[in-house]
């Protein structure tokens, strides 16, 4: 048995033993919804933020660094920023209220029992989202510490967090989320200490970046790596990042080599040759010419790839050619060469870098990514029901506090990951493997034992982040699932045992929906993925706990529009550029609206703000007549005695 695998068992284990102890306490449907509302400021703090971080921080934003460089810095700091929306504006507000769940103040803030089915429906939305990247986190590091199928990892993972969810509800996953905490905390810092140590320090490595800023990272001995065929687009491409590539294939593939247009267009306008890439068989038997656009297949030898200087209004340009594999292959990259797929060290060091710059607008893209991070933060739901199990709004105030000190104190090291990880493995770059570089980078150390422990710890850290989530996210769904729908659609008047039964059957039909749905993201960024979940929610949930806590004017039909509208048009658009990037569709659309599309919250925000402002301006007569309650109840400090526990 590897030392990871022992770890990842014991991770597994402690995860289940402290949700069977908690479980003892799990009796009433509250104990299953809000703990019995009864969690300290401390032990919420360290749940909550065991809840989100998630697969994204632990292994995401490593891999976004690693990949994308200065542009993905964003990230951490829009995860721990997005805690100050909460704390200022909405956190005391939504505890006060006492509702059970989202839904729940959605139909008590407009006495509207048709609004609470439209807030179910986007529980399950950013949901079902945000469970896939935690998926393919498990399927990432089985993969990685076992070599199990992708599909294993999230079935095996998938079922662990399913049956400790639908055994203890939320009362046995606070204590689970706590303790997952500061697992991950170690595991995040420790290995990473003595990395650094072992490899001269994050200073040097960033030394080493801005010294060479003109190149990309070097492989310094040879690499085998497999790329995944044209099931895995867009992961099955490789771009040139030099003057010239060599790619070995040891046993042949199926490839398409695509000339960069620039290149194409200059050469055509200037009737110039073209000189394309050319494939040397290993039996020197056969050299012949790579054409644009073909599909060619191919024995074992090296295509070599020429990688053309154009100028653009008389300035240099950067052009790339790529080889796209229609059969997955081992690629073998000789040793001393630049790693196929690898951002220049002056691009990766600067804003405005690969990831957004993607479509030609990076101001928009970095503008819209802040929002969905920050604005998406208090528009999760799996998040915001953590605050109902604080006993006051005080403690829920004082517990987001804390919570950004924990955050922010986890943040710090993510990034130094990925900065590691393109010093010391750029050979991750290949094949699209930057997911594991918090997993696969203790394995470079020559003491094998102490890399493989200290894989181990990150493996375990790494299931810690995805169990966490994962855990809340299922007891969010299943919450709607069981308290909205069973209990306030289906049978109104079920029993709180008919609703406990509900969602222990909700959390095994939530579970597997989740694992199917893990399957098909396997070649989508971790962070990417969540980025979209929170989009989604900044332009649904957000305005709607901004606008219902703090205007009295907002009506139900003003929220349920903008909810709507922001909501399921931001939805649409990530869809559909999920399938463009897949290429499930072939719409020829301009760089802006791609770009927007991959970052709707810039637009998506505001729409719905201004959707429910407008809608409610024009039903202003159907504000709800005991507003005026409502809002004091809201804000009114608890001494008041006027805060009542909200249960529709």
């Amino acid at each position: 048995m590897s030392i990871p695998l022992i770890f990842v068992i014991a991770i597994i284990l402690v995860t289940i033993g402290l949700g069977l102890y908690a479980t003892q306490k799990a009796k009433t449907a509250g104990d299953f919804f809000v703990a019995g509302r009864s969690v300290g400021v401390l032990m919420n703090a360290s749940a909550i933020s065991g809840e989100y971080l998630s697969a994204a921080s632990f292994m995401g934003v490593a891999a976004l660094v690693m990949k994308s460089g200065y542009d993905a810095l964003w990230y951490p700091v829009g995860y721990a920023a997005g805690y100050l929306f909460l704390l200022l504006f909405i956190a005391g507000p939504l505890r006060r209220f006492g509702a059970y769940t989202i839904p729940d103040f959605a139909q008590g803030r407009f006495d509207s029992p048709a609004f609470r089915r439209i807030a179910v429906v986007f529980v399950l939305f950013i949901g079902f989202f945000y469970t896939m990247p935690q998926m393919k986190g498990a399927g990432v590091v089985m993969n990685s510490i076992l070599g199990w199928p992708y599909y294993v990892g999230i079935l095996v993972v998938g079922a662990v967090i399913t049956f400790n969810v639908a055994i203890g509800g939320m009362k046995g996953i606070t204590v689970v989320q706590a303790f997952q905490y500061w697992a991950k905390l170690f595991a995040i810092t420790v290995p990473l200490f003595v990395l650094l140590n072992v490899f001269g320090g994050y200073n040097k490595d960033l030394a080493d970046i801005r010294n060479t800023a003109g190149r990309s990272p070097l492989i310094k001995q040879e690499k085998t790596v497999t790329v995944k065929g044209a099931n895995a687009a867009p992961a099955n491409v490789l771009k040139t990042t030099a003057d010239e590539t060599d790619l070995v294939l040891p046993e042949g593939a199926t490839v398409i080599v695509k000339y960069d247009k620039k290149v194409l267009d200059e050469f055509k306008a200037e009737s110039k040759p073209i000189l394309p890439a050319t494939f040397a068989s290993q039996d020197g038997s056969e050299v012949r010419w790579l054409e644009n656009g073909a599909t060619v297949k191919l024995g074992p030898g090296t295509i070599h790839l020429r990688n053309y200087k154009t100028t653009i209004a008389g300035k240099p340009a950067e052009t790339k050619d790529s080889v796209e594999f229609v059969t997955a292959a081992k690629v073998t990259i000789p040793a001393d060469s630049v790693a196929p797929n690898g951002p220049s060290n002056e691009k990766w060091s600067h804003p405005f870098g690969p990831m957004t710059t993607k479509f030609g607008y990076p101001l928009l893209y970095t503008y819209s990514l802040i929002i969905a991070l920050v604005c998406g933060t208090a528009g999760l739901p799996h998040i915001l029901v953590r605050f109902y199990t604080n006993p006051d709004g005080r403690a829920a105030k004082r517990t987001t506090l804390w919570v950004m000190v924990m955050l922010g104190a986890f943040y710090v090291f993510t990034p130094m990951w990925g900065t590691l990880g393109r010093v010391v493995m750029p050979e991750l770059y290949v094949n699209n493997g930057t997911d594991s570089a918090v997993i696969k980078l203790p394995t470079m150390l020559q003491n094998h034992v102490l890399g493989q422990i200290l894989s181990g710890v990150t493996s375990a850290g790494a299931f810690a982040a995805f169990m966490s989530t994962f855990s809340g996210l299922l007891v969010s769904m299943s919450g709607a699932f069981a308290h909205d729908i069973y209990g306030k659609i289906l049978r109104p008047k079920s029993t709180p045992q008919d609703q406990v039964r509900a969602f222990k059957i909700a959390a095994v039909f939530v579970g597997i929906i989740s694992m199917a749905l893990g399957l098909l993201v396997e070649n989508f960024d971790i962070a990417t993925m969540v980025g979209w979940a929170f989009a989604i929610g900044a332009a649904s949930y957000f305005p709607l706990l901004l606008l219902g806590a703090w205007w009295r004017g907002l009506t139900k039909y003003g929220a349920a529009a903008g909810m709507l509208l922001g909501g399921l048009l931001s939805f649409a658009a990530i869809v559909a550029n999920m399938m463009l990037d897949k290429k499930y569709l072939n719409w020829d659309l301009s760089p802006l609206t791609r770009s927007l599309m991959e970052q709707p919250a810039i637009w998506g925000v505001p729409l719905s703000i201004i959707t429910m402002i407008v809608v409610s301006k024009m039903t202003a007569s159907k504000i709800p007549p005991d507003v005026e309650t409502k809002m004091l109840r809201l804000h009114a400090p608890e001494e008041m005695g006027l805060s009542v526990d909200y249960v529709a």
